[in-house]
C-alpha cells in the first residue's frame, strides 16, 4: 500500500479514561468487526483483563478506514494505563508515528496523562488530544481542554471532543488522524529492517513475533536473520491483526503485523531485536528498547506437589510475552530451590502470579516483595542487592542506599493538608505545588520507594475520597539510616521473611509483623518463639503456645511425685521436639507484610 495512506498510532491515557472503548468504536466504524461480534474490550483477549477491567498487554490491530473516498490503513495499538505497565506503553510508542492522548471529560488531566504525554514527546510523536465521555452529565470538556493546554502545553485548538461509547465525534476524530498524524517514512525498497515490539509462544507454531517494518519488505518464504542472536530462519507465515490473525504474502515499510518462522527456542527471540534479510542484511540493527528497570523483587517457589522444572518452563514462556519481567534461580533453606523474579510494581507482580496459575497451571509460594538497594562496602565496588537475605554483614557496609522516586500527585485542593501529613509519615520530601485549576493541584514529592510500595496508593485514595491519582519514576539512590530486620522462627533466621527498613520504624514494624505472623502460623506440639532482631539485638518477641496433653489425668490419687515425674517427662519430650521439630510456615505468612498498617 502507498505509504501516504498508512497511519501508525497508539492510544494512551490514564486508567479508565476510555482507551479500549475508543479502540472498539474505531473497529466498529471501520467494519473490521461485525455488530454480532462486537463486545466490550475487543482487543483485551486475556480473562484477567476482562475480569479486572484493565488493559495489561498492548494490543495491535490493522483496520481499513474509508475517509473522503480514499481507503487508509490504520495500524493502532491499544495500551495499558496503569503505571506498572508503562514499559508496554514505551514499546508501543516506539513502533508508532503518532498518539491519541485520551482525557476523561469528567476528571481532566491525571497523573498518567502527564506521564504518557511526556513519553510520546520523548519519542518525537505527533499528539492528538482527545477528550472522551463528553455525553456524561458531569462532563466539563472545555475545562479539560484548558488543563491540557496549561499542563501539557498542547494547543486546545487541536483537541477532539468525542464519546467513544455513543460514537459522537468519532468521524471528526478519524479525519483528524488522517490530517494531523504523519505517514511512515521508511524505504520499501531498502534493506529489510523490522522491529520486534512484542512476541508470544504457541505450542504448535513456536514463537510468534509482532513486527513493525521500518525499512524494506518481508515476504513469505524469505530467509531472515535475527541480528541480536545472529540466527537465520525461514518465514513460514506472515499476517496482520484484523483483529484476529489474518495471513498475507508480504509486509512493506510502515506496516505492522506478525511473522511465524518456526522459532522453537524461547531464548532466540528478544523484544527490541531487529529482523533483516539473511542474504542482504542491513548494515546495523535498529536502536531497539532500553531494558526495563526492575524495582520490585520477590521469590517464587514451587508449592507442594509442583516441580521446579515445571515452574522454570512456565516462567520462560511468560517472560517471552512480558519483556518487563525477569527471573533468576534462587535457593532458600526454608523453601528449597526457586526463582528470584523482578517486576515493575506490585500490580505487575500480582498479574504475573495469577497468569502463572491460570495460563500455565503452576501453583507457587510467593515471598513478600522488596525493592533494590545499593550497598557501599568498606572495600570493594558498589553493588545492588534485591533482598535482605543478600545483604553482607552490616559491619562490612560503609553505606546503604535506598531508591528514591519522584512522585506527582494530582488531588483536589481541599485534600492538600491530608496528603502532606501522609507524606510526612512516609519520609516524603516536598518539592513543589502547581495549581491546574482552582479545584485541582499537582504536588511533587520525593519518597523512598520502600515507603510507598505497599499501601500508600490505598491511603492516598482514602484521604482524597477517591479523586487522587499518582505517577512516579525512579530518580536515583540516596544513603539512609537503614537496618536489616531479621525474623527468627524458633531461633533460626528465615531469609524470606527478613526485610530492610529505616531504623526509626524498625521496632514498631517488627512488633506489628510478629503479631500478624503469630496469627498465621498454626500451633505445634512445642513452643514456637517468633523474634525480630537487628544484628544480635532482639527488639520484639511473640510466642506461639504448644498443644498440651493432660498427662496427669489418669493419676487420681497417690503420691505427688508420680504426677511430677510425668510432667518432667512431658517437658523433656517438648524440649527434644523443639530442638528437632520443623515449623511449617504457610504461604499467607510470607504476605503478611503486605497487609495495611493499622
Amino acid at each position: 500500500m502507498d505509504q501516504a495512506l498508512i497511519r501508525n498510532f497508539s492510544i494512551v491515557a490514564h486508567i479508565d479514561h476510555g482507551k479500549s472503548t475508543l479502540a472498539d468504536r474505531l473497529l466498529q466504524v471501520s467494519g473490521a468487526i461485525s455488530e454480532r461480534d462486537l463486545k466490550e474490550q475487543v482487543l483485551d483477549d486475556m480473562d484477567l483483563e476482562r475480569e479486572r477491567g484493565i488493559t495489561i498487554k498492548a494490543s495491535a490491530v490493522t483496520i481499513d478506514m474509508n475517509v473522503d473516498g480514499r481507503t487508509y490503513m490504520f495500524n493502532l495499538i491499544d495500551t495499558p494505563g496503569h503505571v506498572d505497565f508503562h514499559y508496554e506503553v514505551d514499546r508501543a510508542l516506539a513502533a508508532c508515528d503518532g498518539a491519541l492522548l485520551v482525557v476523561d471529560a469528567t476528571q481532566g488531566v491525571q497523573a498518567q496523562t502527564v506521564a504518557n504525554a511526556y513519553a510520546a514527546v520523548n519519542n518525537n510523536l505527533e499528539i492528538i488530544p482527545v477528550i472522551n465521555k463528553i455525553d456524561l452529565p458531569s462532563a466539563a470538556p472545555e475545562d479539560a481542554a484548558i488543563e491540557i493546554e496549561h499542563v501539557l502545553g498542547i494547543s486546545a485548538d487541536n483537541v477532539q471532543f468525542v464519546s467513544a461509547k455513543s460514537g459522537v465525534g468519532i468521524g471528526d476524530l478519524i479525519r483528524a488522524i488522517v490530517r494531523h498524524l504523519p505517514p511512515p517514512k521508511g524505504e520499501p525498497n531498502g534493506p529489510l529492517q523490522a522491529l520486534i515490539f512484542d512476541s508470544e509462544y504457541n505450542d504448535y507454531r513456536g514463537v510468534i513475533c509482532y513486527l513493525r517494518i521500518v525499512n524494506g519488505t518481508i515476504r513469505k518464504g524469505q530467509r531472515v536473520l535475527l541480528m541480536g542472536r545472529q540466527r537465520t530462519y525461514l518465514v513460514t507465515e506472515l499476517g496482520k491483526f484484523r483483529p484476529q490473525m489474518s495471513p498475507c504474502d508480504e509486509l512493506a515499510a510502515g506496516e505492522t503485523g506478525y511473522v511465524v518462522a518456526s522459532i522453537k527456542r524461547l531464548q532466540d527471540v528478544t523484544v527490541g531485536d531487529t529482523i533483516t534479510d539473511a542474504g542482504q542484511p542491513a548494515l546495523q540493527p535498529l536502536p531497539g528498547y532500553q531494558p526495563p528497570q526492575h524495582m520490585v523483587f520477590c521469590d517464587f517457589y514451587p508449592s507442594s506437589g509442583e516441580s521446579y522444572d515445571a515452574l522454570r518452563e512456565a516462567l520462560e514462556k511468560l517472560s517471552l510475552n512480558d519483556a518487563s519481567f525477569s527471573f533468576a534461580p534462587q535457593h532458600s533453606d526454608a523453601l528449597g530451590p526457586g526463582f528470584r523474579c523482578g517486576f515493575l510494581g506490585l500490580l505487575h507482580m500480582d498479574i504475573v502470579q495469577e497468569r502463572l496459575e491460570r495460563e500455565c497451571g503452576v501453583s507457587v509460594v510467593q515471598t513478600a516483595p522488596s525493592v533494590t538497594y545499593e550497598v557501599v562496602p568498606h572495600d570493594g565496588p558498589v553493588r545492588r542487592v534485591e533482598s535482605a537475605g543478600d545483604l553482607p554483614d552490616m559491619g562490612m557496609i560503609a553505606e546503604l542506599r535506598e531508591p528514591i522516586i519522584e512522585t506527582q500527585i494530582i488531588t483536589p485542593a481541599d485534600a492538600i493538608g491530608s496528603i502532606m501529613q501522609l507524606a510526612e509519615q512516609r519520609r516524603g520530601v516536598y518539592r513543589k505545588t502547581e495549581y491546574l485549576s482552582p479545584q485541582r493541584v499537582l504536588l511533587t514529592y520525593e519518597f523512598p520507594f520502600n515507603e510507598i510500595l505497599y499501601d500508600f496508593y490505598d491511603k492516598l485514595k482514602s484521604v482524597t475520597r477517591g479523586y487522587g491519582t499518582m505517577d512516579y519514576h525512579v530518580i536515583g539512590y540516596r544513603a539512609g539510616d537503614l537496618v536489616k530486620l531479621d525474623i527468627l522462627v524458633n531461633g533460626v533466621p528465615v531469609d524470606a521473611l527478613s526485610l530492610i527498613c529505616h531504623r526509626s520504624k524498625a521496632e514498631a514494624r517488627g512488633r506489628r509483623f510478629l503479631i500478624k505472623l503469630r496469627r498465621e502460623i498454626a500451633r505445634h506440639q512445642f513452643e514456637i518463639a517468633l523474634q525480630a532482631a537487628i544484628g544480635s539485638k532482639v527488639i520484639a518477641r511473640e510466642t506461639i503456645k504448644p498443644f498440651r496433653k493432660n498427662v496427669t489425668a489418669k493419676c487420681y490419687g497417690g503420691d505427688v511425685t508420680r504426677k511430677r515425674k510425668l510432667l518432667e517427662k512431658q517437658k523433656a519430650g517438648k524440649k527434644r521436639m523443639k530442638t528437632i521439630g520443623r515449623v511449617d510456615i504457610p504461604q499467607k505468612a510470607f504476605m503478611t507484610v503486605l497487609e495495611p498498617e493499622d
